[in-house]
């Protein structure tokens, strides 16, 4: 389905993703949301891993402010409930692994797109700006959600009170996302990686990320149980069998499930 707001390509299993508005640096207007929305949901039953990346020199610089005759009178928590948060929810539960490729700056609501893929990968030249403060606005699109969970309380509430750049190699220290890569490497790095997913147990990926995930809210003996019972449905998948397959016989795995 062709799109005004995105360009959508898929390679052997691996859904790519390009936020494609770079004269305004990829900012997020009402119909780049609705065009996420559906070619995510479009992707999902198809792909094994997904990318969100940005065309240009910019990831996505946030809501797109100059879209509207007046910014001051957007009804943002109408936008926030209605546009942001169906995408924000298919994102976080998506069916298969997803990677954000940092290409740029990432700001607003730009950054917390990115931070709400499983494993962020930036090109050194990238900076991640929490800007909400500087317009009088608190950082959404899950920011307060993601911020304090990834880089802890300090530094979470440091980013969004100054609303200052972050490079990206800053990022990669303090936990906010997996790796910054030089910028001559960055596309190699990001497809290797999204590749390496594509390729991987979907059964198991899908299971561990959930685990994760719930492992930041459950207790000691909730968690132990969740990881019994999604182990046993890992244990019982072909992915599972093929794994064992390969490492008795000394060769790659050659996972198929979905």
């Amino acid at each position: 389905m062709p799109y005004d707001t995105i360009a959508v390509t898929e390679d052997a299993g691996l859904g790519i993703v390009t936020l494609d508005r770079p004269a305004v640096m990829n900012a997020l207007d009402a119909r780049m949301r609705a065009e996420l929305l559906d070619a995510l949901r479009r992707l999902a039953p198809r792909v094994r891993a997904l990318v969100l990346t940005g065309a240009g020199r910019g990831f996505c610089s946030g809501q797109d402010l100059g879209a509207a005759a007046d910014p001051a009178a957007i009804d943002l928590e109408r936008t926030l409930r209605e546009e942001y948060e169906p995408l924000l929810r298919l994102i976080h539960d998506y069916p298969v692994p997803v990677l954000a490729a940092v290409n740029g700056a990432a700001a607003g609501a730009g950054a917390n797109l990115a931070l709400a893929a499983d494993v962020v990968v930036a090109t050194e030249s990238a900076v991640f700006v929490q800007a909400f403060a500087r317009i009088g606005l608190i950082p959404d699109a899950g920011g307060t959600f993601m911020l304090p969970r990834l880089a802890g309380l300090a530094r979470a509430m440091g980013m969004a009170l100054f609303a200052g750049k972050v490079t990206a190699r800053q990022a990669a220290d303090w936990g906010l996302i997996w790796e910054a890569v030089p910028d001559g490497n960055f596309a190699a790095v990001w497809r290797a990686r999204a590749r390496a997913l594509a390729e991987g147990p979907t059964v198991a990926l899908a299971a561990l990320r959930g685990a994760l995930r719930a492992g930041l809210v459950n207790g000691f003996e909730a968690q132990l149980a969740l990881e019994a019972r999604l182990q046993g449905a890992c244990g019982a998948s072909a992915d599972f069998r093929e794994g064992v397959a390969a490492f008795l016989e000394k060769r790659p795995p050659r996972f198929e499930g979905r």
